[in-house]
Order: C-alpha cells, then structure tokens, then sequence
C-alpha cells in the first residue's frame, strides 16, 4: 500500500498551545480559524495524513515537530509570529533552513510582496504598469513630490489586509498627504508609501503554478452605494466590516464584461509580473482596469487567503476546481519543488 504524504499544517495563533493541540473548539467557531479548519478537511479529504501546529512566539515546538513526524510537506499558514506581520518571511527563512518543501511563497517572496515600494520598483523594472509612487521613511522630511499627482493614497509601507487604509487615506491636497503621512508614522509607527489614486475597476486575480503558470477568472470588488464624492478604494473596512459592507453594498463578485482585449491583456501583466516576483505557488494580484484599457498592479498579495469564502478558491471553483482540489495542487507544487 502507497504511503500517506504526511502534511504539517502549521499557522500562527493568538495564544501559546501545546504539539498535539486538537484546535476543535477553535474550529467549531466559524468565526474563527475558519481558514485552517477549511484547509485541514481539505488535506483529510486528500488522504494526507494531517498534523496540526499553532504557532505563537515559539519557535522550537515548530522543530521539535518536524523532528518527530517527519512530514513529508509542511502547509504554511503562518502570516506572523509573536503578533508582527512582518516575521511571516522569518518563518518563511527557517521551513527553508530545515530543507522541507512548504507550500506558498518563499522567504525572498514574502519579504519583496509585503514592501509596497520595492515589489514597485521590481514590477516597474519589468515594464509592468504600477502607480507613480515615493516613499517616506520615518525621521525623514515630508513633503510632495512633483512626480506625485493628485489624488493619491497613502498607505502604510509593509502592512497587510488593508490595515491603515481608509477613505482618509485618498487626499486632494498638500496638507491631507503631509498630514495622513504623519497620522502612520506617528500613530502606526511605520514607514508610508503615497502612490496616484487610479481610476478604475478594482479586480482581483489569482496567478497558480510553477513552470506552468493558471491564470484563474478575476473577481471584481463592487462598491455599490457609496456616495459619489468618495474614493473608490479597498479600505480596511470595505474588507472586514460586514455591517459597513452590507450598509454600502459592497460586495465582491466575477468581473463583468470587459472591453476587447482587457482580460487577455491582465491575464499577460500578471503571468509576467509572476515570473518577476520569482513566485512558485500562488498569488493574488490586485488590479487597476481604467476606462482606457490600461491595467495597473496595485499590489502583488504572498500568500492570499485560500478560505473557502475568499476569492483564490471562488475563482479555482469557476473552472471547475473544487476546494479538495485546489489544496491537493498546493500541495503538489510545495512537493514537487523538493
């Protein structure tokens, strides 16, 4: 009889838990770690054999585990450690120090995708179409940049999930962008990056593979009623907040129709920006379309949300790929690489 893979699911936690840790009231809460439970049936479906890691701000459970089981591929799910966003690429460095194949993004992708100017520069270098952008250190002067029109958004330079952005973040004027400036690195306490505000319909797209690249079917973000005078943008709470999504109806659902020659046109920029990046696995694109046909990546996102609800698997299920399937070809691709 074939040997099971062994799978280590691993993924970070708010709280210290001991190896061997069920997590089933966590999972019963559908609130809560709706990913990992999403993700764990997926693999039990598969024949995997599963174990279950949380980590918080240990790393030595993580390889006393991989001592013990021995897994054959470990499943990253970790987005921080010890509460900080940005040591999810540590985590990344140390799966890639032990020599076992993980699924997502490397350490080097991590690193590039969560710095909104550099991941800039390298797309730029490429000859793919990214917003007119400066960055603002902390303890440097603020002020605006010629190059800069406006309307721009500010943003946090390394943060995720749309943390730090809000309608205040779209400014029309020299003292709204000094001051949103100031209101991250003051209150945030982290560099900022000011890019143009792009006109344009907001689409999401999914980018799978290694040598083979998939482009899956785009999802568009529908900004429903909000009022006319506001930004179109994918604030924190257009994101997360159900009740301020449900009040404006913003939702997010398969792009529309798009004029001739746009899809083929995303579909090309983000198999290039792909390779650019050096990714392997999958990633979400956040994408600009204008009016005139002209695509902008917004930002590239490591390591997307793959829930069942989110938009990876909504788009893999499009073409016909179920949820069981799209883990196992994560899976793969992580074990193939080895």
């Amino acid at each position: 009889m074939k040997k099971k893979l062994k799978v280590l699911l691993i993924f970070n936690t708010a709280y210290a838990t001991p190896r061997g840790y069920d997590f089933k009231e966590e999972f019963a809460d559908p609130e809560n770690m709706y990913t990992e439970n999403d993700v764990c049936r997926a693999l039990q479906v598969n024949n995997f054999e599963v174990r279950l890691l949380g980590i918080y701000n240990d790393i030595r459970p993580l390889l006393d585990e991989v001592k013990d089981f021995k897994p054959g591929v470990i499943f990253n799910l970790v987005e921080m450690f010890n509460n900080k966003t940005h040591f999810d690429k540590n985590v990344g460095a140390l799966l890639e120090m032990i020599g076992l194949p993980y699924t997502g993004a490397s350490s080097d992708a991590l690193f590039v995708c969560n710095n909104k100017a550099l991941s800039k520069k390298i797309l730029r270098f490429h000859r793919l179409r990214v917003a007119r952008f400066y960055t603002f250190y902390r303890g440097h002067r603020i002020w605006r940049p010629r190059t800069i029109k406006l309307p721009a958004i500010i943003k946090p330079l390394c943060e995720e999930a749309s943390r730090g952005i809000s309608q205040a973040s779209v400014v029309d004027n020299e003292n709204a962008f000094v001051e949103r400036i100031k209101f991250i690195q003051d209150n945030m306490k982290m560099d900022a990056i000011a890019e143009e505000y792009i006109e344009g319909r907001e689409l999401y797209v999914t980018v799978m593979g290694h040598k083979r690249l998939k482009v899956l079917p785009a999802r568009e973000l529908k900004f429903g009623q909000l009022p006319e005078d506001e930004p179109r943008v994918a604030t924190y709470k257009a994101k997360w907040d159900d009740n301020y999504r449900d009040r404006w109806g913003i939702k997010s659902v398969f792009a529309g129709k798009l004029a001739n020659g746009v899809e083929e046109r995303i579909n090309e920029v983000c198999k290039r920006a792909y390779r650019a990046l050096n990714m392997h696995s999958y990633i979400r694109f956040d994408i600009r379309a204008t009016s005139e046909g002209k695509v902008y990546i917004i930002e590239p996102n490591a390591n997307p949300c793959i829930a069942k609800i989110d938009e990876v698997a909504q788009s893999a299920e499009k073409i016909g790929m179920s949820y069981e399937q799209l883990i196992r070809k994560i899976v793969m691709l992580a074990y193939q690489r080895k």
